[in-house]
């Protein structure tokens, strides 16, 4: 409810309101770029990290080694185990967060000025000493085979794996980062040890920093935490094909309501028509209520509890794709009411209205996500890693607000193809069959 209410007060303002931050460009004295954003009201610091790559770089036989290896980071350095780490980290008030995607393993830290040295010290040591003790090893992997199995009987992630292996033929994301029961089970000490020299090298490595530091202070941090990694790691993937046609997949899964995803391929994130493309579908299948598809499938004809739609760019692929539950005797009829839909925005495109009040959501909602530090800093490293300049945070709501209703009709043509839509279906829909 206070999401709505901030919402329609956002709708109030005519003109776009930008997020006004200071970005400044840092190269540290071994040479390693940084975005920074000072703030020095409150003395800590929140640092990003990002290793492009992540759990692509996986050999297939060895699927889920970065990802273990991501998770073990943490399990101690050099002559502290797994509790020494923890209880060094908290007695110096320190957050720190290992990651891994299909395109990144992350660190986040957060630290307060009075402990940084001590802290930039334990981080350094985590990052370029892990321990990766056999006992953490086979601890944490027994943690992701209880995942992968707790998986297994999940709808959505049935179904996202499906639609992936569906879409990607033999590149990495075709199948899960975790891995599999087989090869998670199979993974040595060794293969993390390789894991960690193939994924965490400098020539791949985005940093970011906001709060109480400064530029030459950032400098002398960052080549102190990565110094000691190897200068270049495993070669990445190529981009990925996209398979996904029309149609439908069902997998089979008993239960009184299925899971559905759809989707189709996507629009790049440097594609002169992304803004068309992002304001389209935060009016179709956006996250707010009156998105046609909540209005369409939810309100008017009750067919799910909730429905939505995003853009998703992978470092090397794109998809346009949505999700909802409904009822098995329901899915048919909802799935018919989102082709209707499809099909109606590339024919009529949308209203004038629909375009305003979408334009001043996207602005108005903006600067609300760079809310402290942490965020501020996640925000930074994101935009360097799929190449967008100090500049955006205050000109990207102009590139919004520049989108014209002819440029939605061009879009809605070239990106709302109802028979390019794929549906895969986990459940036990009533008069849904998989199309060949």
């Amino acid at each position: 409810m206070k999401i709505l209410k901030l919402a329609a007060l956002l709708t109030a303002f005519a003109l776009p309101v930008r997020a006004e931050i200071a970005i400044q460009t840092v190269t540290s004295p071994g040479g390693i770029n940084a975005w920074l954003v000072e703030d020095h009201n409150i003395p800590f610091t929140a640092l990003e990290i990002r290793f492009r790559g992540g759990t692509s770089l996986d050999d297939p036989s060895r699927r889920g080694a970065v990802n273990l290896m991501a998770a073990l980071i943490e399990e101690g350095t050099g002559d502290l185990d797994s509790a020494g780490f923890a209880r060094a980290r908290d007695s110096l008030a320190a957050s720190f967060g290992f990651d891994s995607d299909d395109d990144a393993v992350s660190v986040s830290a957060r630290f307060l000025t009075e402990n940084r040295d001590q802290a930039v010290d334990l981080l350094r040591r985590a990052l370029v000493e892990p321990r990766f003790d056999q006992e953490a090893v086979d601890r944490v992997r027994g943690q992701v085979l209880a995942n992968i199995r707790s998986e297994a009987k999940d709808q959505g992630d049935l179904a996202g794996k499906k639609l992936r292996a569906m879409s990607f033929g033999d590149h990495p994301y075709a199948s899960s980062g975790d891995g599999t029961l087989e090869t998670v089970a199979a993974l040595t000490r060794d293969d993390v040890v390789a894991a960690h020299r193939d994924a965490l090298a400098r020539d791949r490595v985005y940093v970011a920093a906001a709060g109480d530091i400064d530029a030459q202070t950032l400098g002398l941090v960052i080549d102190k935490l990565l110094a000691g990694l190897p200068e270049t790691g495993k070669p990445l993937p190529p981009r990925a094909p996209m398979n996904l046609k029309g149609g439908i997949t069902v997998v089979d899964f008993p239960g009184p309501q299925s899971t559905v995803l759809f989707a189709q391929e996507g629009v790049k994130r440097d594609d002169p028509d992304f803004f068309a493309a992002s304001l389209l579908n935060e009016i179709v299948g956006g996250g707010r209520f009156s998105a046609r598809l909540m209005t369409e499938v939810r309100e008017k004809r009750g067919l799910t509890y909730g429905i939505g739609s995003y853009l998703v760019g992978y470092d090397l692929a794109e998809m346009y794709m949505g999700q909802f539950s409904s009822a098995n005797a329901t899915v048919g009829q909802a799935i018919e009411v989102i082709r209707d839909e499809w099909r109606r925005v590339a024919e009529e495109g949308v209203t004038e209205e629909e375009l305003a009040t979408a334009k001043t959501y996207m602005t108005g909602s903006y600067p609300l996500r760079f809310d402290g530090n942490g965020p501020i800093a996640n925000i930074l490293v994101g935009m360097q890693m799929i190449g967008l300049g100090v500049d955006y945070p205050a000109s990207r709501n102009d590139k919004v607000m520049a989108v014209t209703m002819e440029d939605i009709r061009r879009v809605a043509r070239r990106l709302f193809r109802p028979d390019d839509l794929h549906f895969v279906v986990v459940g036990q829909p009533e008069g849904v069959t998989s199309t060949p």
